[in-house]
């Protein structure tokens, strides 16, 4: 069984082996850059986006869905960089507004789509980025005009489909 000294020093032990490991990950940075962006490519190149849009994509979508994500001063601290950097990725995998242009008609109103469904379903933006960016979070009255103005674009690409 162990004594209270003996546990003190293990705890003591798995603290420090905890901050070195801490200290080594900071030297392990994945890349944080933005691609460069092709003007001609971009939503607002492409669609029409009216300034409430517009601005509600700016604080809620831009940093995961384009190549012009601002990255905060906690971004360069491991492990939270390893996880913002996947889940930038990843978001921009899903949808890029920088890329917009190169989007088939098809793929365009698919992701119109979408992006109604999940502001409506609160899939979007996420918990995890609304907690740190509480302007980031929809109120209603956004969601209606991200909706209307997602499903109204959604039905122009459809009629040059057909």
């Amino acid at each position: 069984m162990f004594n209270q000294k003996r546990l003190k020093k293990w705890i003591a032990i798995i603290g420090l082996v905890l901050l070195i490991v801490l200290a080594v990950a900071q030297f392990i940075q994945p890349g944080f850059s933005n691609p460069a962006i092709n003007e001609t490519e971009t939503l607002e190149a492409s669609i029409k986006v009216p300034p409430a849009v517009s601005g509600i994509l700016e604080r809620s979508c831009i940093d995961c869905h384009s190549n012009r994500t601002r990255y905060p001063w906690y971004s360069r601290i491991s492990p939270v960089s390893w996880f913002m950097y996947n889940h930038i990725q990843e978001g921009r995998r899903e949808l890029n507004f920088s890329i917009w242009g190169t989007y088939s008609q098809k793929r365009k109103a698919k992701k119109l789509e979408e992006i109604c469904e999940q502001v409506k379903e609160k899939e979007m933006p996420l918990p995890s980025y609304t907690w740190l960016h509480r302007d980031a979070a929809l109120s209603d009255e956004e969601i209606s005009t991200l909706c209307n103005w997602s499903n109204s674009e959604k039905m122009l690409i459809e009629t040059t489909i057909n």
